[in-house]
């Protein structure tokens, strides 16, 4: 074996070196991940117990009764928190679920635009964010 192969042999069996941008990008995801699972959580609680104060447009494609979307952001909310905390303990199942439960939140949040624009397209853009961060970086950090 020559030396260049040898020394290429021991490069690819050495453990890659973390990068702290991947590591800061992932436990910011995991924190995002906490903070919106808590407020979609809340916002579920709004709409079961006071059934107006989300008001509707008229003539959308998506329409549910409220308590309905409380019930789904309620869910969500919880499952997107549990989540977090999976992918801040650096759990490789979290990624799996938290690129899952961030798709979803940001389909559900789509549908829920009518109801509350700007919340709902806040939390699409940090789902957006959590997707990107999870599934660029996720692999960096490992326990």
């Amino acid at each position: 074996m020559t030396d260049q192969a040898a020394s290429e042999y021991r490069a690819a069996g050495e453990a890659q070196e973390t990068s702290g941008w991947a590591v800061g990008f992932i436990l910011f995801a995991g924190v995002v991940m906490v903070t919106a699972g808590i407020f979609q959580a809340f916002d579920g609680l709004v709409a079961l117990f006071n059934d107006e104060f989300f008001v509707a447009t008229r003539n959308y494609f998506f329409q549910f009764d409220i308590t309905a979307w409380g019930w789904i952001h309620l869910l969500m909310g919880v499952l997107v928190m549990l989540a977090g905390f999976g992918v801040i303990a650096g759990q490789t199942w979290a990624r799996v679920v938290g690129i899952t439960m961030a798709v979803l939140s940001a389909l559900a949040n789509f549908a829920f635009i009518p109801y509350y624009p700007f919340w709902a397209l806040t939390i699409i853009a940090l789902d957006v964010f959590v997707i990107w961060a999870l599934a660029a970086h996720g692999r960096d950090v490992r326990v």
